[in-house]
């Protein structure tokens, strides 16, 4: 067994693809509206989903807003400089709300950020992907 995919609702898909993919440097790999559903899903990541886990990005046309609840922790992307990578998210327009720097009570480096629906995306300093 493997993990396949995450699901996030969001409320404007155009604006949550531009985050994903112009932001944090997804791919789209796949797109599909189901009209009778009223629904688009849209499947981003860093690589093909035979090899990799993605996100997949659900749009219900009627809704525009979610409520995240409390249940929900984030999503964590491995980088290889969380300090070169909020640089680059903030200078493409994304909104960094935890500079990176030692996690508190331990010395791995990290950092958060937010998506344009509130979703918060982790990214933890891996040396080893440099």
């Amino acid at each position: 067994m493997r993990i396949l995919h995450t699901m996030l609702r969001v409320g404007d898909l155009d604006r949550s693809l531009a985050f994903y993919t112009d932001v944090l440097g997804m791919q789209l790999l796949r797109r599909r509206d189901y009209p009778e559903g009223r629904f688009t899903l849209a499947f981003v990541g860093y690589g093909p989903e035979s090899e990799q886990a993605v996100l997949e990005l659900t749009h219900n046309w009627d809704t525009t807003a979610y409520e995240l609840g409390n249940a929900f922790g984030h999503v964590a992307l491995g980088v290889a400089d969380a300090y070169a990578a909020c640089e680059q998210i903030k200078a493409r327009g994304g909104k960094v709300i935890r500079d990176a720097g030692p996690m508190k009570h331990g010395t791995t480096v990290i950092a958060f950020v937010e998506d344009p629906d509130g979703y918060r995306i982790e990214l933890i300093q891996d040396k080893s992907m440099g």
